[in-house]
């Protein structure tokens, strides 16, 4: 298990927690592992249920760059260029 390093967390924050450990019946250490993880997942499923709303936005904001990009420049093409950089 990994180990991590003592933190500055102020004195009212680590009273805090103290109470909670107390209430809880466990240790510090036990509870901020418990906030830690209850912390983690809560953020993963925040992503997890944003992506599909994120979708149509992505995909407008794909079109508006494409519109919006300069129709009298003429790109290269990336593979001559990638061949070119490796026959270097």
């Amino acid at each position: 298990m990994a180990t991590l390093h003592p933190l500055n967390i102020p004195d009212d924050l680590y009273e805090r927690l103290q109470e909670l450990a107390k209430a809880e019946n466990s240790s510090v250490d036990a509870q901020v592992i418990t906030i830690l993880q209850n912390a983690l997942e809560t953020k993963t499923e925040q992503t997890k249920d944003e992506r599909p709303k994120n979708v149509p936005k992505l995909l407008e904001e794909i079109r508006i760059r494409r519109e919006s990009r300069r129709t009298d420049v003429e790109w290269p093409d990336s593979t001559a260029l990638i061949r070119e950089d490796r026959d270097r």
